[in-house]
């Protein structure tokens, strides 16, 4: 627990750190392209389209999911995926890609995945903006239940925090991991609720589904954009969450305290 506490700790003590450098990465990202930062929004658009296309006016053949267009049921699923997806990458190749130049200064390296996390909020607040657009159009609003997207939000960057540290420091030390990790992202994408509707699932399928942290949250997303369920409703399933993100706490701090003072020795 301490060390969970000394790790949460260097967070808020180099907040400011965390912001100046996540902010310079996003300008440098785009820097030598012409539309600059508006392709943080255009990408994900595209990928919308190719998805609604294939999925929605293909396979569904247009179909609504319940009363709700499957267009805004798929952005409610596909929004926060765009985010996750890539943070989870990106941050788990975070120690590895930058401790050759950080092991020459004092730098906590516990921030480089929160650095990450931050840099990527941007396009992700700017697609939910998209989303509330989309919504208005439909005339859709959830009423009350918009009231627990805080909590959904807070489980997405504790999941994203915790699970990013874990894989930045085993996929520091043992590269293979990160191979695997992006072909289980992958794999992900059509084990989560993005796609294809929970309740079509046959009965037996759904709680080994379940174990997906990821389906919690982007259930979490849609209940709290269309309505439908308060996150206290299952409470079985909430304590099963934060178990998981409590153990996986626990764990990734051990091992980055185990091996933080190594990293380079790995490169």
């Amino acid at each position: 627990m301490k060390a969970v506490l000394q790790l949460l700790r260097e967070q808020y003590e180099n907040k400011h750190l965390i912001f100046r450098l996540a902010a310079f990465e996003q300008r440098s990202k785009f820097q030598l392209h012409y539309l600059g930062a508006l392709w943080q929004l255009f990408s994900p658009l595209m990928q919308v389209i190719v998805f609604f296309v294939i999925f929605g006016l293909g396979i569904r053949s247009g179909a609504p999911v319940g009363d709700t267009p499957f267009f805004v049921w798929l952005l409610c699923g596909l929004i926060p995926w765009f985010f996750i997806s890539p943070t989870v990458l990106q941050g788990s190749n975070s120690i590895h890609q930058k401790i050759k130049m950080v092991s020459k200064m004092k730098f906590p390296v516990s921030v480089l995945p929160s650095i990450v996390i931050v840099g990527n909020s941007i396009s992700f607040f700017v697609m939910l903006g998209v989303l509330c657009i989309v919504l208005a159009i439909y005339s859709i609003f959830s009423g009350v239940y918009l009231l627990q997207l805080p909590y959904y939000m807070l489980c997405m960057y504790a999941f994203l925090y915790v699970f990013a540290l874990f894989s930045a420091t085993i996929a520091t030390v043992v590269r293979d991991y990160y191979q695997l990790l992006q072909a289980g992202m992958r794999m992900l994408f059509f084990l989560s609720p993005i796609i294809w509707v929970p309740s079509s699932m046959p009965e037996y399928l759904q709680p080994i589904l379940q174990l997906n942290p990821l389906y919690y949250i982007l259930n979490g997303f849609r209940d709290s954009f269309i309505g439908g369920a308060w996150f206290y409703e299952d409470i079985p399933y909430m304590i099963y969450f934060w178990a998981g993100i409590l153990l996986l706490s626990f764990i990734g701090a051990y091992v980055f305290n185990k091996f933080k003072n190594s990293f380079v020795d790995y490169l």
